[in-house]
């Protein structure tokens, strides 16, 4: 490498020689170029907190219009499940659960399938909390994703509230998350469902294995690129729809609605309709966000060249260091 250089230069062997005998000005060359690369390289100043935390991107339009994508796709996934949970119930279908885990995981890959060319294809809080955790995009964008997804999944359980009777959103609570329902028992009301802390670890255990067994391979992009995005959206949709049967078959337990692991689907219903929606509303947000950190973290534990994604490249650690001060100089 180092004769090349000098080669290039054509330096040859008596001007060599009689340069030895005088000191001379030294004129930049490529080496001394790359030295003074290298230093300027180690004095940079580190990035600021606010560069990681991407602060900027709540000023882009750019962000704020692919948000909209986010924001009309959890509008139709509102829509489509709340509308799939009802009808399937009300049409008394041997086997709800099972029909209704099948229509959740078709609904889901077609929506991040229409939703990805926008925005990437989150339409669940989860996913953009999570990569922001893992530093596929900047928390801001997430934060950004996040009111989006909130905002659409009001307006979907809006659209279903105008379209359905009184007595279907009163008897099916619109579609939404819920632990408990009151239910009309021989001496008087009742209440039916599960308990909070069961429903608090269910929402914990659920939103992992969500993550952990379908949400990585789109995160890890040799994967995702092997496979493809039809196979991989397919395979989130599959897994989340397993994850409802699963939630829902297990505990048998009536006027529980199962795990949410979206939590702005949770909100938009519970919203507007009210009501018992906000009876232990709390645990499908603690639950997915204690999910997303413990996911974090298993990414930040194996080796580091099995963790392949790519993105913002500045994970919740990074930042949080830069914010606390703790930068190499």
């Amino acid at each position: 490498m180092a004769a090349n250089i000098w080669n290039v230069h054509g330096v040859d062997d008596e001007e060599s020689q009689t340069s030895l005998s005088k000191i001379q000005p030294v004129p930049s060359t490529p080496v001394t170029q790359q030295l003074t690369a290298d230093l300027d390289k180690k004095k940079q100043t580190p990035l600021t907190s606010s560069q990681m935390l991407g602060l900027n991107e709540l000023f882009s339009l750019d962000v704020w219009r692919a948000s909209v994508g986010e924001l009309i796709g959890s509008a139709v996934l509102v829509f489509m499940i709340d509308t799939i949970v009802i009808s399937t119930f009300e049409t008394d279908i041997k086997m709800p659960n099972l029909i209704i885990s099948i229509l959740i995981a078709i609904v889901v890959a077609i929506l991040l399938l229409a939703v990805h060319p926008v925005s990437g294809g989150h339409i669940n809080p989860v996913i953009s909390f999570s990569a922001g955790l893992v530093g596929l995009i900047s928390m801001s964008r997430a934060i950004v994703y996040i009111l989006a997804q909130c905002i659409g999944a009001i307006l979907g359980a809006l659209a279903l509230k105008a379209v359905v009777s009184s007595t279907i959103e009163q008897n099916f609570s619109l579609g939404g998350c819920t632990l408990t329902v009151i239910a009309p028992g021989p001496n008087g009301p009742i209440t039916l469902g599960l308990e909070t802390a069961q429903a608090f670890w269910l929402e914990i255990f659920c939103t992992f294995v969500f993550l952990f067994a379908s949400i990585w391979m789109a995160y890890d992009h040799r994967q995702a690129k092997n496979l493809g995005l039809v196979l991989v959206f397919s395979i989130i949709g599959l897994v989340l729809g397993l994850l409802v049967f699963i939630s829902t078959t297990v505990t048998a337990k009536k006027g529980y609605a199962g795990a949410g692991m979206n939590p702005a689907r949770c909100l938009g219903a519970a919203i507007v309709r009210g009501g018992h929606l906000w009876d232990g509303h709390w645990v499908f947000w603690a639950g997915p966000a204690i999910a997303c950190v413990a996911f974090y973290l298993y990414t930040k534990i194996i080796p580091r060249q099995h963790h392949h994604a790519k993105g913002y490249g500045h994970d919740f650690f990074d930042t949080v260091k830069a914010m606390l001060g703790f930068v190499d100089h």
